[in-house]
């Protein structure tokens, strides 16, 4: 029987990814992360310890806690959300339920330090097109759904990275950038440990875009024409990705549900 305070794995993992995700922390115990210190995707690491400090921080959200087996731990800390009228579940089974079945899971190796706020900070080039949209897209969707991207002329990226502590990426010399005849999106991807077939063939159509290369993929040239026409609709670099969120949520969305569904005017009857 389905439970109002508990979401399986399943259903969950339908959720990871979209604009509408809930919002996942962790509550795991040190000795547990230190076992397997990868984490749900775009989870918050809290403390169970100190619930009644931190619960009102996610008022008006829809919250799914995670511990290690999905017992004393996630069950407690639900309950104390929904007392602050968070609307809360549990992951059923917790973190090894979610590993056993397969879910994504977010390497934390690379993962920058975070400012006082508990957000990742980035910088790149100005007037993104298509991989310094992608990537943001990705480290919001899947890593930090609070990191701050700061656009700026090309040549200051680096002075502004060390001045401001912020991680470049997307631009020559840096560790977040393209290799090979991969793009910055794939690095990601790769380090950050998120291979998956959507994300996968999402990451094509990005290479393809980006690197002139429409032969990667049917999708190429349309993309990058959506791509090219936000970067004109737009003089804000923030306003074009905040629109350019969309495009990925879209293209995501279709990589994952849709590849076979085909479409055509319905023809009526012959006269």
């Amino acid at each position: 029987m389905s439970s109002n305070i508990q979401i399986t794995a399943a259903q969950l993992s339908r959720l990871v990814g979209l604009p509408d995700a809930p919002t996942i922390v962790d509550v795991r115990i040190p000795d547990d992360v230190a076992l397997d210190t990868r984490i749900l995707p775009a989870a918050d690491h809290r403390s169970h310890k100190n619930v009644a400090d931190w619960a009102r921080d996610y008022a008006g959200q829809s919250v799914v806690v995670v511990c290690q087996r999905g017992q004393k731990l996630s069950e407690g800390v639900a309950a104390w959300l929904r007392h602050e009228g968070v609307e809360a579940e549990n992951l059923a089974g917790g973190f090894e339920a979610w590993r056993d079945a397969g879910g994504l899971l977010a390497s934390t190796a690379k993962l920058p330090p975070r400012d006082g706020q508990g957000r990742t900070l980035w910088v790149t080039r100005s007037r993104p097109k298509v991989d310094r949209i992608a990537c943001p897209w990705l480290i919001r969707r899947f890593i930090d759904p609070k990191a701050v991207f700061l656009f700026v002329t090309a040549a200051e990226v680096t002075d502004v990275a060390s001045r401001f502590g912020a991680t470049p990426f997307d631009i020559d010399g840096v560790f977040w950038s393209h290799r090979g005849e991969h793009c910055t999106f794939d690095v990601m991807i790769e380090e950050f440990g998120l291979a998956s077939p959507a994300l996968d063939r999402l990451a094509t159509i990005v290479r393809a875009a980006d690197t002139a290369r429409p032969d990667l993929a049917p999708e190429a040239p349309g993309f990058l024409a959506a791509s090219l026409g936000l970067s004109r609709m737009y003089r804000d670099d923030l306003e074009q990705l905040d629109a350019g969120m969309l495009l990925y949520d879209a293209f995501y969305r279709w990589c994952r549900d849709a590849t076979e569904e085909t479409h055509n005017w319905p023809s009526g009857p012959k006269a």
